[in-house]
């Protein structure tokens, strides 16, 4: 009898744990697996056209990348992840190189006017996804701007 009530308050521990587990355990699986990484300042570099973003122009970036709206994933097919790097515009990407603990990913950020495409790099995998971001499209607009001036 006190086995009975000792495995169902077990099977009923277990049963609450499944069920409703603990935010920061949710919070660290979405983390793991998250397309779009929140950015941390002090361990990423930026660059554009081989220059780098330092100061406050490197914290409204970063900021608006964070702060950025997930918009959908550009789905890559294996062998074709050059024409996402690389596309045929002259649009020229802002770079962010990123190592959070022991991950390293590169960040190819080419901003457009009505919408911003990333491309992700970490480990041997390619990933492509769009966001929505005024500040960055506005960036983009006076970047192109400058460069056809």
């Amino acid at each position: 009898m006190t086995w009975t009530f000792i495995l169902i308050t077990i099977a009923g521990i277990i049963l609450k744990f499944l069920t409703s587990p603990p935010s920061a355990l949710v919070g660290w699986v979405l983390n793991k697996f998250e397309l779009h990484p929140k950015i941390d300042k002090t361990n990423s570099i930026i660059t554009f056209d081989g220059a780098y973003l330092e100061g406050d122009e490197k914290n409204r970036f970063i900021n608006s990348f964070n702060e950025a709206q997930f918009l959908y994933k550009n789905h890559i097919f294996p062998g074709k992840e050059a024409l996402f790097l690389h596309p045929e515009t002259n649009i020229t990407p802002y770079i962010i190189h990123y190592k959070k603990k022991n991950k390293e990913m590169t960040l190819h950020v080419f901003n457009y006017e009505n919408h911003v495409d990333v491309v992700k790099q970490w480990k041997k995998k390619t990933a492509s996804y769009t966001l929505d971001s005024d500040y960055l499209q506005q960036v983009a607009f006076t970047d192109n701007n400058m460069r056809n001036a």
